[in-house]
């Protein structure tokens, strides 16, 4: 179908700023625009409780932000990563949209600020998800979760992210987790599927862009071969969670997402995936001027209501 209309009065609002392309600046300037995001978010709904505190992480202190929905606990325990390429984003530009995550699915969320590059390469920020993972779970009844309805969620390098450590759970022998959430994924180290050609340019994540934060996130090239930067690439998929993939018609990222929900399907892992039409890459994070950032939390919440209602306390 056609760009979203209000995607198209958003792009057109932002080429006419006239900045340079992401790909231009340095990554202290990028990380800066990444501020922009908090200017189109709604307001935040109402949550009980929102406490920033720092864990072990792999190499040191990790700081995470930890929120409470107003519901009876304990609850879902939802794990999130934030996207942004691995080398941009932190947990206030993504504040409104964890506040909103758990207000939506009643679960407490707990977002990491994981370590970015260039500073800090590859596999760093998954060593920190994995290992924030791994605390949640241990400490689910302090935070008022159900370590037995634990979700990794993330989009975009968050999605990539959520799936690795999906894999490295089970190749490590957990934390047990009972779903994950990929919203527009980053899932392979390739620039050759239709969707880089198709939507190399325009969509507000562009193919030149991709290419930028792969070369900050990378410490070779060769390390996008790994599993655990490429997800796609794993040997196996059998016996991961079942998971929600949402990708986006107007997205680089988009074929990828969907061949990852095959190869997942073909291990024999229940998938819903989900394109939204007309959508650009990063609309989760857009929700005060694209209706869809709360379709897809209706949709998440939907999904995890009926996936962990078998595991929940009597």
């Amino acid at each position: 179908m056609p760009l979203d209309p209000r995607a198209r009065a958003l792009l057109d609002g932002m080429e006419a700023l006239g900045e340079p392309p992401l790909e231009e600046l340095s990554v202290p300037e990028a990380r800066q625009r990444m501020a922009n995001f908090k200017e189109i978010q709604a307001e935040p709904p109402p949550i009980a409780t929102v406490e920033d505190r720092t864990l072990p992480g792999a190499a040191g202190a990790l700081p995470v932000r930890i929120y409470t929905p107003q519901v009876a606990l304990p609850a879902p325990l939802l794990v999130y990563f934030h996207g942004g390429g691995w080398t941009i984003g932190d947990l206030d530009v993504t504040d409104v949209p964890s506040r909103a995550l758990a207000h939506a699915t009643g679960g407490v969320v707990v977002s990491v600020d994981y370590r970015l590059a260039p500073e800090h390469r590859f596999p760093a920020a998954l060593d920190d998800c994995y290992a924030a993972t791994r605390w949640a779970a241990e400490h689910a009844a302090e935070l008022g979760g159900d370590a037995k309805r634990l979700v990794v969620i993330g989009d975009s390098a968050g999605g990539n992210l959520a799936a690795a450590v999906a894999l490295q759970a089970r190749e490590q022998g957990g934390p047990p987790i009972a779903y994950q959430v990929l919203i527009y994924p980053v899932i392979d180290y390739s620039f050759d599927r239709p969707s880089y050609r198709d939507n190399a340019d325009g969509y507000l994540l562009t193919t030149a862009a991709m290419r930028w934060f792969w070369g900050h996130y990378l410490g070779d090239e060769a390390d996008g071969a790994d599993w655990r930067a490429s997800p796609l690439r794993a040997a196996d998929l059998s016996g991961l969670p079942p998971a929600l993939i949402a990708t986006c018609e107007f997205d680089p990222l988009r074929d990828e997402g969907e061949a990852y929900a095959d190869s997942l399907r073909a291990a024999g892992v229940a998938v819903k995936l989900h394109r939204y039409a007309g959508m650009i890459h990063g609309f989760y994070w857009m929700s005060k001027v694209l209706p869809q950032a709360q379709e897809l939390l209706d949709e998440i919440a939907a999904e995890l209501q009926s996936a962990l209602r078998p595991l929940a306390p009597a």
